[in-house]
């Protein structure tokens, strides 16, 4: 439910930034949108990560240790999204009530998020909730295929939503003003997204062509292969564009290239290299 909503901001912010009234706005709240979006990518980065610890450490499997990650992860991800959402909010309390109101909105909007988000699940938080870390449930392999098809839905509305600001981006009025690097630079973002789209996509057009709908061992491997390479190419589409969000707003491609960057080794460094140190360590 979160990832669904973090999803269609992202797509939103993406498409923003090409609209002719964004460019109307004070340089605050520009930059207060790329700050939005920044914290975006950081919560998907957060909560995309649990599909893929799912994937590279469990096998599949429901874990105690599996519980506890997803906890952490959802815990971490609250109050970025918190702030972002006060970000979206500042927009319209300042086109309808100035500055006071894009501020007050903007406050108000994070606070009552991160109230509901975090500060009222801690206080209800029942004690004696905390077990034991090595306990694991049994996953028949039926259910495993379905939990792999489920993350794999997870993760395809954000390739959705970004596949299509990217397509309708090549029709706006914004676009043809861009720079030709920029303009390459989106195409490669297109491009990589398309590829993450087909290969989240494979695995149920698989399961019906090739196995007939039948569960096996081997489409369970398939399908999480296919979920991991699926964000690989993810991650490059959001950062890539990322960067020409970046330098159409800051006119800078320095700092676009270090904050998109940046982006890239955080999702990366969510998505797989703490999967593969988990994995590693437990081993």
């Amino acid at each position: 439910m979160l990832v669904l909503v973090v999803q269609v901001l992202l797509g939103f912010d993406y498409r923003a930034v090409f609209e002719s009234s964004f460019e109307s706005l004070p340089l605050s709240l520009q930059y207060t949108k790329l700050g939005s979006l920044a914290a975006q990518l950081l919560v998907l980065g957060l909560l995309l990560a649990i599909p893929s610890y799912h994937r590279l450490v469990e096998d599949g499997e429901n874990t105690e240790a599996f519980c506890v990650v997803i906890r952490k992860l959802m815990t971490w991800s609250l109050p970025p999204f918190a702030l972002s959402l006060g970000g979206e909010f500042a927009v319209p309390g300042y086109k309808l009530f100035g500055l006071v109101g894009g501020i007050c909105s903007g406050v108000g909007a994070s606070a009552i998020a991160y109230f509901f988000w975090h500060i009222f699940p801690i206080f209800s938080r029942r004690k004696g909730t905390e077990q034991s870390m090595n306990k694991k449930e049994s996953v028949s392999l039926t259910d495993k295929i379905k939990q792999t098809l489920t993350e794999s839905r997870v993760v395809l509305p954000g390739t959705q939503a970004l596949l299509g600001f990217q397509l309708i981006t090549f029709l706006t009025q914004s676009f043809e003003k861009l720079p030709y690097d920029l303009k390459i630079a989106h195409s490669l973002a297109l491009t990589f997204t398309g590829i993450s789209a087909i290969l989240l996509m494979t695995p149920p057009a698989y399961h019906r062509i090739a196995e007939a709908g039948e569960a096996s061992a081997h489409f369970h491997r398939l399908a999480s292969r296919f979920l991991v390479a699926a964000m690989v190419f993810l991650a490059l589409g959001l950062t890539v564009d990322f960067y020409v969000v970046l330098a159409k707003v800051t006119q800078s491609l320095f700092w676009a290239t270090i904050f998109s960057a940046s982006a890239l080794l955080l999702l990366y460094g969510f998505w797989f290299v703490y999967p593969l140190v988990a994995r590693r360590r437990r081993s």
